[in-house]
């Protein structure tokens, strides 16, 4: 079968036999636990397969640890987001302590939220998280940030319509 012949899945296929071993061995050296870095492996395949297209690559490994890294990045700020969350609620009286159910979908709500806000840019994202968590007017995130009120405008309304695509789909 000739280079250009070969289709996309077949392309990550190549890929998953030539490299998976050492990408496995990768991931578990950045990471505590071999079943988070044997499912961590498989999404970098899967990731791969959602691509629209593979081209013929030179440096297959350095696409791989791209992909990976980001997924543990994700991975990180889950767990950090998880554990914050854990550990507020630990603070909280028992008495008005969610029931583990309630957990359980406050953390999903999280986690949606967090994955919406790591499609920003990093200081839309903050601006956001500066006015609607710490309730922060526009001056205020502006002087932080180092930009103009305008600019804050900006990044509230670039966030709030990142909120609605995540809750209601693009707009037609």
């Amino acid at each position: 079968m000739s280079a250009e012949n070969i289709t996309h899945q077949q392309r990550v296929g190549v890929l998953y036999r030539e490299h998976r071993d050492w990408l496995l061995g990768w991931l578990r050296r950045n990471l505590s636990c071999p079943q988070r870095a044997e499912d961590l492996s498989q999404d970098t395949f899967v990731r791969l397969l959602g691509r629209n297209g593979l081209p013929e690559l030179r440096e297959p490994r350095a696409l791989l640890t791209t992909v990976a890294r980001g997924l543990l990045i994700d991975h990180f700020r889950r767990s950090d987001l998880e554990r914050i969350y854990l550990d507020e609620l630990a603070r909280l009286p028992e008495r008005v302590q969610p029931s583990p159910e309630e957990q359980a979908l406050a953390l999903e709500a999280l986690r949606q939220v967090e994955q919406m806000l790591g499609h920003l840019p990093g200081k839309a994202r903050a601006a956001f998280l500066y006015n609607r968590l710490d309730g922060l007017g526009h001056a205020e995130i502006a002087e932080r940030l180092g930009v103009s009120v305008s600019r804050v405008r900006q990044y509230l309304a670039q966030a709030l319509r990142q909120c609605y695509v995540a809750i209601y789909g693009e707009p037609q």
